[in-house]
């Protein structure tokens, strides 16, 4: 399977005018990912239930908080933890690498991620975004802030990544 590339050059004739991408914008950006934590929100109670959900016996001992009990609720929230960190990983990596080279939320704004170049990136480059998005949150967000001040509007996290977040056409 080979990748197109379509590189964000100025294009066009003398007599049509040059197209550059258009960038999503951060309001964009933004309504994205908040449809991204509500999808994700939901899919994780639901597998949260399915997998990592204590038995009766254990919800008992958990509810008198008596020894075993205490350990039980701490391996729960671990799995919890841990099942979160890989659902969020996989969804905005699969997706980024997909074909649509959008989430969800991306997708239903008209967005799209993409390299430099226009190009789909991989997964190896959207899980490096995926996690150098922890960056942009833990400096104070403003890693995500960086995008208003940035002629292409990248965040941290995609200038780390070498990607673009566009307009779909």
């Amino acid at each position: 399977m080979t990748e197109s590339t379509t590189p964000f050059e100025p294009q066009g004739t003398p007599s049509s005018p040059l197209s550059f991408p258009k960038y999503g914008s951060f309001w964009e950006r933004f309504a994205a990912i908040l449809i991204d934590i509500i999808i994700l929100a939901v899919a994780g109670q639901f597998i949260s239930r399915i997998f990592a959900s204590p038995s009766p016996e254990e919800i008992r001992e958990i509810m008198e908080g008596e020894g075993l009990g205490s350990a039980l609720r701490a391996s729960y929230f671990s799995t919890a933890s841990k099942m979160t960190l890989l659902m969020q990983w996989l969804y905005f990596s699969l997706m980024h690498s997909s074909s649509w080279q959008a989430t969800l939320g991306k997708r239903a704004l008209g967005l799209k991620v993409t390299g430099m170049n226009g190009q789909r990136i991989t997964f190896i480059n959207a899980t490096g975004r995926y996690f150098a998005s922890y960056i942009s949150t833990i400096i104070l967000l403003i890693g995500y802030l960086m995008m208003l001040w940035d002629d292409k509007n990248q965040t941290l996290h995609d200038k780390l990544a070498k990607t673009l977040v566009v307009k779909s056409k």
